[in-house]
C-alpha cells in the first residue's frame, strides 16, 4: 500500500528543522516520494529515471524521524551517485559512500539530531566501509528512538540457543556470532542463517 500526499506532509515524517533542505534536493532532483507502509526486507529503495518517469525513491513510513531522514538521504546518494556514474559503480560502493558522507555533512552540526544519533552519524561518515544502513552501530542508536514493542529484542540481547520468531513467523535459535553476523538455526529446516546484531525479533518458546 503507497501512500501519495502532498510534499508539505513529508514536514511530518521528518526531524524539525530538516525538511527545507531535503526538500531543496527532491525538487531539484524532481524526484517522484513514495511513503510505504513497512516493508520487512528494506527500510527504503531509489529507482533511477526510465520509461515509467524520473528519479523514485520510497521510504518506510513506519520508521521514527531520525531513522526516515538517515534512510531517505541513503537513498538520495544512490540518486547523485546515479546521476554522476549511472550503472558503471557497485551499488554501495566508494562513490556511494563518498556522495552519502557529502550528504549528511550538511545534516550534522545543526542540532536537527540528538547527540547519540550525531555521534553516530559522525563515525559513519568518517568510517567509509560502514557508511551504509547495513552500519550495524548507527542503526542500533537510530532504534533508541522507536516505540518499544513489549516481548521484542535484537538478537544480540538474546541469550545462547534461545528460540525466536522473525515477522513471517518463522522460529530460530539463535547461535554464536561469526564476524559481524550470529549464525542462527530455523527449526523446522535445521538451515542456518545469518542475522544482524540489531534485527529485531520476538521471543517464542
Amino acid at each position: 500500500m503507497k501512500q501519495e500526499a502532498p510534499l508539505h506532509a513529508l514536514a511530518a515524517y521528518l526531524p524539525e528543522g530538516t525538511f527545507e533542505p531535503v526538500m531543496a534536493y527532491i525538487t531539484a532532483h524532481k524526484v517522484h516520494l513514495t511513503v510505504t507502509r513497512e516493508r520487512k526486507s528494506l527500510l527504503g529503495d531509489y529507482r533511477h529515471p526510465d520509461s515509467r518517469g524520473g528519479h523514485r525513491i520510497s521510504v518506510n513510513g513506519n520508521l521514527n524521524k531520525y531513522a526516515f531522514l538517515i534512510t531517505l538521504l541513503h537513498e538520495l546518494a544512490h540518486l547523485v551517485t546515479y546521476e554522476l556514474y549511472a550503472n558503471r559503480v557497485a551499488s554501495h560502493g566508494k562513490e556511494w559512500k563518498q556522495e552519502f558522507s557529502k550528504i549528511l555533512q550538511q545534516f550534522v552540526g545543526k542540532g536537527f539530531l540528538p547527540a547519540d544519533v550525531e555521534t553516530a552519524v559522525r563515525q559513519s561518515m568518517h568510517n567509509p566501509g560502514a557508511s551504509s544502513c547495513a552500519d550495524d552501530n548507527l542503526m542500533r542508536v537510530l532504534k533508541n528512538y522507536d516505540r518499544r514493542k513489549e516481548h521484542y529484542f535484537f538478537v544480540e540481547q538474546l541469550p545462547l540457543h534461545q528460540l525466536f520468531k522473525t515477522k513471517d513467523g518463522r522460529i530460530f535459535r539463535k547461535g554464536e556470532k561469526i564476524r559481524k553476523r550470529y549464525r542462527c538455526e530455523e527449526v523446522d529446516t535445521r538451515r542456518i542463517y545469518l542475522f544482524s546484531p540489531v534485527y529485531e525479533v520476538e521471543l517464542a518458546g
